[in-house]
C-alpha cells in the first residue's frame, strides 16, 4: 500500500534549531526530531524541506501542494510578513497546517499576526517540536483499533 506523502516545510532560521535560542526552541535539531516523527508515523512518507528564502518556500508549496496529501508549514518570520506564502497556500489543493514551536501569542506583539492562518486548514502553536507531531495527527488520525 502506498504511503500518504506529507511534506514538512520550514522557513528562515529554522535550520539553526538546536543552536538558536535554546531557551525558546530547545537543544534538539529538527533533523533529530524528524527521525522520531518518521518512527512514530511509519504509515506516512514524511518529506522535509527548509529554506531561508521566501521564493524557495513558495516554489516548494506549489510543488508539494499538487503532489502530496498535505503540507505542514512553519514559515518562521515569514508568517508575519508574507502575502506570497498566503497566496501559494490558497493556490494548491493540499491542506496546509501552520505550525509554530513557540507560543507566538506569548511573545512580541508583531508575532501575534499571521498572514498565513486564514489560508491554512488549521494551526498548532506553542507545543515545542510536538507541534509537528500534533499536526501529523490530522493526516494520520489515531485509531481505536
Amino acid at each position: 500500500m502506498k504511503k500518504k506523502r506529507i511534506v514538512i516545510v520550514n522557513g528562515p532560521n529554522l535550520n539553526l534549531l538546536g543552536k538558536r535560542e535554546p531557551e525558546i526552541y530547545g537543544s534538539m535539531t529538527f533533523e533529530q526530531y524528524l527521525e522520531d516523527l518518521r518512527r512514530w508515523f511509519p504509515q506516512l512518507d514524511i518529506a522535509f524541506f527548509q529554506s531561508n528564502a521566501e521564493g524557495a518556500l513558495v516554489d516548494k508549496i506549489q510543488e508539494a501542494g499538487f503532489e502530496a496529501a498535505g503540507i505542514i508549514l512553519n514559515a518562521g518570520a515569514y508568517t508575519h510578513t508574507s502575502l506570497a506564502l498566503h497566496d501559494a497556500i490558497k493556490a494548491v489543493p493540499a491542506p496546509v497546517i501552520e505550525v509554530h514551536i513557540s507560543n507566538v501569542h506569548a511573545r512580541e506583539e508583531f508575532r501575534r499576526h499571521s498572514f498565513l492562518s486564514a489560508a491554512c486548514r488549521g494551526i498548532v502553536v506553542g507545543f515545542g517540536f510536538d507541534s509537528y507531531r500534533l499536526a501529523l495527527h490530522y493526516f494520520a488520525p489515531l485509531t481505536t483499533e
